[in-house]
């Protein structure tokens, strides 16, 4: 409360590597959704500011803020926002669970899906060489589908696909939140641990990764991966290009291993131009699209965080730092 009994409003600060357009669009969804709150594009002399609102920030750029009460993501990802050692420590971190976002992603992976499995990508490059031939066409329960990670965005990829008939299989490194690693939920069969792991990956003729990104996950799609994967099978990345072995997939490719990639994350982003991806007939190239946060529905988010921050009340889809997610 101020001097004069009213209640004091929340000072934030909206912080971001982003460009001047983009910061803009930001302040303005921002501002329309949060009118009761006071917003700031640079930290104020005093540093009375509660909240930070980012996207991956500025190293340093959170420090001097001795008020600072939650740090709200504006993105899904918070591996490079943990990485930062200038973060304040003991601050609580919430990440975007966008609504907008996880739709999103569960259409670009039913997109990748259906087209691995209908054969499109092979009928896109029979259409550059002006050849007329039909490929087999096999039924959705006779592709397996494997999906990496379990969050909210795993969940509804996994959802949307077994919902077309594919059998699913949703793995994760820790038992999710609900159902059981062993249950079932909508024609999906979360299981979870490195055995499990194992076990799904002989019948898993598409992967597609949607894992945070944690020292755990690092790596995790390397040779051995691969080489347990059944031949012709094909890897679907949408969540990080530090999840993938690059030179791994290049070989499993090469040799015939693997089918295709359909990859939206990359190790270096943007794309080098001489990197072979971009030129290689087994894989397909997207500039980190697959799900972009919408302002207008991830400032209701934030909002609704800011509100409970006010009242006390438990704050939303917060980040457990040891985990990395």
């Amino acid at each position: 409360m101020n001097s004069a009994g009213t209640p004091e409003r929340l000072q934030v600060l909206l912080s971001g590597s982003w460009d001047e357009a983009e910061q803009q669009v930001w302040h303005e969804a921002l501002r329309a959704a949060c009118p009761d709150v006071d917003w700031h594009l640079r930290a104020p002399i005093h540093g009375a500011v509660q909240v930070a609102v980012v996207a991956n920030p500025p190293p340093g750029a959170l420090q001097g803020l001795p008020d600072l009460r939650l740090i709200q993501s504006l993105w899904a990802g918070v591996d490079r926002l943990l990485a930062d050692p200038t973060l304040p420590a003991g601050v609580p971190v919430a990440r975007m669970v966008d609504p907008a976002m996880t739709l999103a992603m569960a259409e670009t992976a039913l997109w990748a899906v259906l087209s691995l499995h209908r054969g499109f990508f092979d009928y896109a490059e029979q259409q550059r060489r002006g050849q007329w031939r039909q490929l087999p066409q096999r039924r959705a329960d006779e592709i397996g589908v494997l999906v990496l990670g379990l969050g909210q965005m795993g969940q509804a990829v996994a959802r949307s696909l077994a919902q077309r008939g594919y059998p699913v299989t949703g793995w994760s490194r820790l038992p999710p939140a609900a159902p059981g690693p062993a249950e079932s939920w909508a024609g999906v069969q979360a299981v979870a641990g490195p055995g499990a792991l194992a076990c799904a990956l002989p019948a898993a003729h598409i992967v597609v990764n949607t894992l945070p990104l944690t020292p755990a996950t690092r790596g995790i799609l390397d040779a051995s991966f691969l080489r347990a994967l059944p031949a012709g099978a094909s890897l679907v990345n949408l969540a990080r290009g530090a999840h993938l072995v690059e030179a791994d997939l290049l070989q499993a490719l090469d040799s015939g291993r693997l089918a295709r990639a359909v990859l939206d994350v990359f190790a270096a982003e943007p794309l080098p131009a001489q990197h072979p991806f971009w030129s290689h007939p087994k894989v397909s190239v997207l500039p980190h699209v697959a799900a972009l946060t919408d302002p207008r529905s991830a400032a209701q988010v934030v909002a609704a965080n800011l509100r409970r921050l006010a009242a006390g009340e438990p704050l939303l889809h917060l980040v457990h730092r040891e985990r990395g997610y």
